[in-house]
């Protein structure tokens, strides 16, 4: 009859289940300092699919806040075109009067705020207008960072 190595350390030492959880835990702690390329893409293809799941969830909870969601997106956007709508007018008449300095600055200070908001404006638009489209583009990506590695 063959004894394994825990098996035979515990019955010298008079500790057979305990030996045997060191060599378990010793095996584990192992193969848990070598991450392999398929483990690591089965974690990316995991925390992927709990992400979407995730803004799924969260859309389907949120659903009765579409409306005041339309509507705060389209005051933000009406404040940047309107920023950017008074900026122009601005330069224009600046163009037009004896003195132009009054109107170029304002024109320089609106703009420049206008600017600020082109990242939230970037969000908010794609949010709106590529949200359907969003989990394609996900997809893509993945599919081009997961095969280039």
């Amino acid at each position: 009859m063959a004894l394994g190595i825990g098996s035979l350390v515990g019955k010298l030492f008079g500790a057979d289940k305990a030996v045997d959880s060191l060599i378990t835990n010793a095996s584990k702690a192992l193969d848990k300092l070598v991450y392999t390329k398929e483990e690591k893409a089965e974690d990316q293809a995991k925390s992927v699919t709990e992400a979407r799941k995730m803004i799924i969830d969260w859309l389907a909870a949120t659903k009765g806040q579409n409306l005041a969601r339309r509507l705060i997106a389209l005051s933000v956007t009406a404040i940047w075109l309107l920023q950017y709508f008074v900026m122009m007018v601005l330069s224009v008449v600046a163009v037009w009067v004896d003195k132009p300095d009054n109107f170029t600055a304002s024109a320089t200070v609106i703009g420049n705020y206008a600017e600020k908001m082109n990242a939230a404006m970037l969000i908010i638009l794609a949010f709106y207008f590529s949200a359907p489209y969003m989990g394609d583009v996900a997809k893509a990506a993945l599919n081009k960072f997961s095969s280039s590695s």
